[in-house]
């Protein structure tokens, strides 16, 4: 009974030990709403992945923002989440809580999920213009997503969120940064189509040059060779070599050249070969904390942005 009794105490005491490790699986509709609470809150992190500190800060920047602009945003940061598809997810929670403003639809929601290793962001229709998907995906990839990489969850997600305020209180610095980009991407593909171009002019010059040169007369130097027939010399070791004549239309001047053909099974494969143009012979010639809050049922159409990391 005593060895029964130990194992029972030494499981319960094991489960204990272990259950802080266990996180929860959250949906968007069992997740916390802190600012239904408090209105002067905004960063849901239930499992305490970020500090007091990164909080507290973060409320700040958003209420900050909500008050100069009427934008409003709900910031989750948790472990597991379920459905794991982190812009599903957003999108629902967006959806579910009726983030931004009703007829303004200024709603945004930043989602980071440590488990799926993802950083989502969600706005609404009336975002889509001060903040499209292309200034979310820069703010990520330039302030987030190398510090999520290093799990510096703090300063990840207070980077992220000051450069979320600024742009949207008028600074131009991404808007600029992305128009340089465009600009420098519209410049080095005027640069390749010139390229291409010239050299596409030099392939057909010189083609030119070369079919022109095939066709003069070594005699009257008109260029005015035509193939007049072609006689077989040899065959050894899968090529075959051919004399072809060729006549001057203009003198009669006759100009005989080798051409080597590869064959296989007894046919003709391939086209001809000529070396250095081909040789070619005749007539002598070669050539090749407050109250709570509340949202306003503000609408997502799906914009935004994502990043793994």
């Amino acid at each position: 009974m005593k060895v029964i009794a130990r194992h029972i105490i030494m499981t319960i005491g094991l489960c204990i030990l272990t259950l802080p490790l266990w996180s929860k699986v959250y949906t968007p509709t069992t997740l916390p709403m802190v600012h239904l609470e408090d209105r002067t809150r905004y960063t849901c992190n239930p499992d305490g992945i970020l500090s007091a500190a990164a909080v507290s800060t973060m409320d700040s920047i958003f209420y900050a923002l909500e008050q100069q602009t009427g934008i409003q945003t709900i910031v989750a940061v948790v472990g597991e989440i379920d459905p794991t598809d982190c812009f599903e997810f957003a999108h629902a929670l967006f959806t579910a809580q009726g983030v931004g403003q009703q007829g303004k639809d200024n709603g945004l929601v930043i989602l980071l999920s440590t488990e799926e290793r993802c950083i989502q962001f969600v706005t609404g229709y009336g975002l889509e213009g001060s903040l499209p998907d292309a200034i979310c995906k820069r703010i990520q990839s330039k302030y987030m997503v190398h510090l999520l990489g290093d799990e510096r969850w703090d300063e990840a997600m207070v980077a992220g969120s000051r450069a979320l305020y600024n742009h949207l209180m008028g600074d131009p610095t991404l808007i600029n940064e992305e128009r340089q980009e465009a600009d420098e991407d519209r410049q080095a593909l005027i640069g390749f189509m010139v390229f291409m171009v010239a050299a596409i002019l030099i392939f057909v010059v010189i083609g030119y040059i070369a079919i022109r040169k095939q066709s003069q007369c070594p005699k009257c130097k008109q260029h005015t060779l035509k193939r007049s027939g072609s006689m077989t010399i040899m065959r050894r070791n899968g090529i075959r070599r051919d004399q072809v004549t060729f006549t001057c239309t203009h003198c009669g001047h006759n100009v005989y050249r080798i051409e080597d053909h590869h064959i296989g099974g007894g046919g003709v494969g391939g086209g001809p070969i000529i070396g250095g143009g081909g040789r070619s012979f005749g007539g002598g010639s070669f050539g090749g904390g407050s109250f709570g809050g509340s949202f306003g049922g503000g609408r997502s159409g799906g914009g935004g942005a994502g990043s793994r990391f």
